[in-house]
């Protein structure tokens, strides 16, 4: 697996979409390869990454990826694609941090927001399935205005397709798809792009 260990930021400019990846658990932003390929072959698509160690909490992830927004230009529409655990630093980015000020959209790729039921020192606290910081962001996904589309495969064994879901925004299911197969999946980059599409119809 490609690591890309270093943070990668885009030359954006005002009216540019940026799309933020951030990989969930034991990974590095090299799992984006094949998705930042497809979206960067679209006019006007940029795409940012940066890779985050195994361990940290979710909340010191999320001032990672808050420190890196801050980085991008203002006027610029940015999208949050996060992976597994990636999809919960992003939630809790736009709902803890004042990243709904920043971001037009979040969508999570097979996001245990349901937490997972393993031992919680494997996994820590915030993603086990009586996690107190997945409840809160389950309570209060809509209070911040930014949407969020939820995005699981059929054949997910490790979250389960109802624990990927965040209780908010827009939910679809994937057939014959596994865990980590949606990081490969043509359909989920055609999805990525045609929900950039739909915030440029916003404005």
């Amino acid at each position: 697996m490609p690591r890309d260990l270093g943070a990668v930021m885009p030359d954006a400019r005002v009216g540019d979409d940026v799309v933020v990846l951030v990989h969930g658990f034991l990974a590095s932003a090299g799992v984006f390869r094949p998705l930042r390929a497809r979206l960067e072959a679209e006019t006007g698509v940029r795409v940012a990454s940066f890779t985050h160690a195994p361990g940290p909490r979710i909340d010191r992830i999320a001032r990672r990826l808050q420190r890196l927004v801050e980085r991008i230009p203002l006027g610029t529409r940015i999208t949050i694609v996060g992976h597994s655990m990636g999809g919960i630093v992003a939630r809790y980015y736009v709902q803890e941090l004042g990243g709904h000020a920043r971001v037009s959209q979040t969508i999570s790729l097979a996001a245990p927001f349901g937490g997972v039921d393993v031992p919680r020192l494997l996994i820590g606290a915030d993603l086990h399935e009586r996690s107190a910081l997945l409840e809160k962001l389950r309570a209060g996904a809509g209070a911040c205005g930014v949407p969020h589309t939820s995005i699981v495969g059929s054949d997910d064994t490790v979250v389960g397709v109802h624990g990927a879901a965040l209780g908010f925004g827009d939910f679809v299911v994937l057939p014959d798809r596994g865990h980590n197969q949606l990081l490969f999946c043509d359909r989920v980059a055609e999805l990525t792009l045609e929900l950039l599409a739909r915030v440029r119809d916003r404005v």
